[in-house]
Formats: C-alpha cells, structure tokens, sequence
C-alpha cells in the first residue's frame, strides 16, 4: 500500500458528532493518524445515536465519521486524564475541538496553552456562531439552518421552511475545517509557524449558500423557498413521468433546444416567449405546463435514457438504495468493505469520495470501539 498523503501526521481529534469527526475521518483517509479522545464510560454522543444499527450492534451515525482512528477515553476533569491530553496536544501536529468557547480554555487546552506546549501546531476550533457573542448560542445543525437562512430557501413557497435531509451545514463546515487546516500545514511547512484555524456553522452555511447569499450581498435581494424550482434558469425542476418523478436541468439554450427535439415539441423551442433562459423564467408556468403533459407519456427510466443520449441533464429520484446502485454501476465503488486486525469481520463504509493517482484514500481501521486503543496511544506517548 502507497503512502498516504498525510503520512506523519498526528492529529489529536477532541471533537464530537459531526463537524469535528467528518473532518478528522477525511484526514486520517489520507493517512494521517487520528486519536479520537473521549468520555469514559460513554463517549462521543452519535455512539448512542440510534436506531439503525449495524450488525455488531454499532450506531452507524457514529459509523460514519470515525473509521481509521483510535480512540482514547480521558476524563478532562481529572488530573491524571489532563496530564495525558496535555501530552497528546504537546505531540500532536494538529488539534481539533468542538466544545462550547471557553471550555478547553479552562481545561488548560485552549489555543494559547497549546502553543506553549507545541509552538508548531495548527489548532482548529469549530464552533456554531464564533467565540464572541454567539459563544452562547447552541452549535446545533438545526438550528443552524433555521438561523442562517437554508430552510427559508428550502421547501414549498409559502411554507414555515423545511430542513435540509441531512446535517448539510455540519458536513459543509467539517469540510471547511479540513481545508482551514490543511492550508495552516502548508504555510507551517514553509515557515514552521503553527497557527490558529476557526470555522463556525453560522460562517461556513453562508458561504456555502453561494448565489443565495450573493443575490442579498450584491444586489440586496431576499430569497425565498420556490420548492425544486431554481430561481434563474427554466427548465431546472421536478417533472412527472408515468411512473415517478424525473429530475431535468436544461441549464442553457441547446440543451434546451435538445429538450424539446426529444419530447417532439420543437414548436416550443421555436416560441419567442422561451427562445432564451431570461423569457423562459418570465414565462415558466405555461412551458413548464407544456413540458409535463409531454414528459406523462413516458417512464422516467425512457425518458433518462432518452435525453441523456441527447446530452440534456436529468435523472430519475433515487433512493438511498438505487443512488448506491447506481454509483456501483459507473465504477465510482460508493462503498468499500474495511478489513481491521481488532475486528472477526470486515466493516462495511461510504467510500472516501476523492481520488487520488498517487496518494489514494486507505481504510486502515474500522471506527474504533470505546477506549479500545488507550494502551496504543499511551505507549506512543510515554505514559
């Protein structure tokens, strides 16, 4: 097996959930080893996150951000426990943490204890709202999408808001963390200076609303939810077919164009009132009405068959089980089987998305039982 890309590195993970852990799990793909430090006795919260379970009894929330790392129970609150988190930050190339602002602080753990320990190391701290006067509020992905503007874009016109399916803001901010830190490791590699890396959710949700957030920057604009509809560009939605709903995005004129050649309704792509996308949004209810008396006649498998022949852009709506099928199906192998030397038998993961020509993604280790690798972890510390 080649080397990872993060090889070398250790990395003292004093997150929790989601955030914190997507983002150490993505480095420790890459090679980096990983200690995940938890509460004896109970450990990181997802690990009582359940039901579904796996076979062996796991909660597979926790399954899926902790493969490749080890985990270590200490209790913070008691000097012995202390003396070995100081030891780890001290030898530690890189630590995260999620606890409310302040509390590693008064661990003495905090940012400015740990440089003392290790001058080098790049700290990341992810909290919800900053370390100033939202420290108080709740770090919670829900809460996050309801206060940063993602459920008032999200759902029917009209409605109180929906939530995204997933925790989109965690994983988008554990995201952010682990390029924060891995542009701190590359200016550490020029200068040797550790540095500081702070991610919130509120910050990270409003970047990644992308156009949204610019519509109201730029151009002072409020957006509001318009349901599986896009606010700029017809045909972008939801369409039914004879058997279930399709998905088509005719992002610009000759894809549209092709649209309308499929369907045999050339006359609409000869219609002045939607030659391009700005008359096509001003006109989008009759074309969109057009449109779906056509798109009735047919299953949404002939119709993804069809115009994905002639270059338009659509899908089926799959579920969990299809959409892994049909990553299966274009070689992108979405899920991986991780043989580990502590387990009877092999761990089933969601692959690791990137890929690499020299560096690729290695499954090491399965998420780790509570505590299991204190005696690893200790030995490589001296204690």
């Amino acid at each position: 097996m080649s080397a990872g890309a993060l090889d070398g590195l250790l990395v003292a993970d004093f997150s929790r959930v989601l955030a914190g852990p997507y983002a150490t799990m993505l480095m420790a793909d890459l090679g980096a080893d990983v200690v995940k430090v938890e509460r004896p006795g109970a450990g990181d919260d997802t690990r009582s996150w359940g039901p579904p379970y796996a076979a062996d009894g796991d909660a597979t929330y926790f399954l899926a951000v902790n493969r490749n790392k080890r985990s270590i129970t200490l209790d913070l609150r008691d000097a012995a426990g202390l003396d070995v988190a100081r030891a780890l930050v001290a030898r530690a190339d890189v630590v995260i943490e999620n606890f409310r602002p302040g509390t590693m602080d008064r661990l003495g753990l905090g940012y400015e204890h740990a440089r003392e320990l290790n001058p080098a190391v790049v700290y990341c701290s992810i909290t919800g709202f900053g370390p100033g006067k939202g420290a108080d509020l709740p770090g919670y992905d829900l809460i996050a999408q309801a206060v940063g503007g993602l459920m008032s874009v999200t759902g029917e016109p009209g409605g109180d808001g929906t939530k995204a399916g997933v925790a989109l803001v965690d994983v988008i901010t554990g995201l952010h963390a682990s390029m924060g830190v891995l542009a701190a490791l590359r200016h550490r590699d020029r200068t040797g200076e550790g540095q500081r890396v702070e991610v919130s959710l509120l910050s990270s949700l409003l970047s990644a609303l992308t156009n949204h957030a610019s519509a109201h920057v730029a151009a002072g604009t409020v957006p509001k939810a318009m349901g599986n509809r896009h606010p700029s560009i017809v045909p972008y939605e939801v369409f039914p077919a004879a058997d279930r709903a399709i998905v088509i995005a005719a992002g610009n004129d000759r894809q549209f164009r092709a649209l309308c050649t499929v369907l045999d309704r050339e006359e609409l792509a000869a219609d002045p009132r939607y030659a391009a996308n700005a008359d096509r949004v001003a006109n989008r209810g009759p074309l969109v009405e057009a449109l779906s008396r056509t798109l009735r006649t047919r299953t949404a498998d002939d119709w993804f068959t069809a115009l994905s022949d002639a270059g338009v852009p659509c899908g089926p709506i799959n579920d969990l089980a299809e959409a892994f099928d049909l990553g299966a199906r274009l070689g992108l192998a979405p899920a991986v089987e991780v043989d580990d030397p502590r387990r009877d038998r092999p761990a089933a993961q969601v692959a690791n998305p990137i890929r690499f020509s020299a560096t690729p993604p290695a499954y090491r280790l399965a998420p780790p039982r509570l505590g299991e690798d204190d005696a690893w972890v200790r030995e490589i510390l001296g204690r």
